[in-house]
């Protein structure tokens, strides 16, 4: 009885591991040499670290090369839209909604897309980074300066809600959500680059 209650056991483990288990890989970006990680989720391979490509128009949080080495840099929208290196793009609106239902649901999703790292608070995460994504808290920028890194991570969206506005995501160390709104397209947000 006890033989086939440890294999009933081993094999619900199996399944449960083999549930969040991930094609991952890493890609070299040619412009610069540097290389990242990369994670297969729901079908659609992503970068698995924040983009820190320095484009123009782009800058480390604070002007500190040390928080681009950790967080990547930030971007401006225009920048963001053209900064993925080649056979990589900025993901759509559509893209990121996909990315978080699979994670079950903009109210969770933060627990099981950030990093099991470099988040204050423990970034109320799971400890687990089901998904091998490993969002982490750049902060964002805008004309009053710098604000959020450790805290906060803001992601563009490709998608424009008008002239002046484009979405992005974001998630917080407090919670466990993934959420969505427009910001001013001239503000500084971190860029996660999804192959085509």
């Amino acid at each position: 009885m006890n033989k086939y209650l440890l294999i009933v056991v081993a094999v619900a483990a199996l399944v449960g591991f083999g549930a969040y288990a991930q094609t991952t890989g890493t890609f070299k970006d040619s412009r610069d040499g540097k290389t990242y990680k990369t994670v297969k989720v729901d079908g659609k391979t992503w970068m698995a670290q924040n983009l820190n490509f320095a484009a123009k128009e782009s800058e480390c949080y604070k002007n500190k090369d040390a928080n681009c080495a950790k967080y990547g840099r930030l971007y401006d929208w225009e920048t963001a839209n053209k900064a993925c290196p080649a056979g990589f793009h900025l993901p759509s609106d559509d893209e990121w909604t996909a990315l978080v239902n699979y994670a079950d649901g903009k109210e969770k999703a933060g627990r099981k897309l950030k990093s099991k790292a470099c988040w204050n608070n423990n970034g109320n995460c799971t400890d687990d980074d089901d998904y091998g994504w490993s969002a982490l808290p750049g902060g964002v920028g805008n004309s009053d300066g710098y604000f959020g890194a450790g805290n906060i991570g803001y992601w563009w969206c490709a998608t424009e809600n008008g002239a002046t506005h484009a979405w992005y995501r974001d998630m917080d160390s407090y919670y466990a959500y993934v959420r969505g709104f427009d910001y001013y397209k001239t503000d500084l947000c971190s860029v996660r680059c999804v192959k085509d």
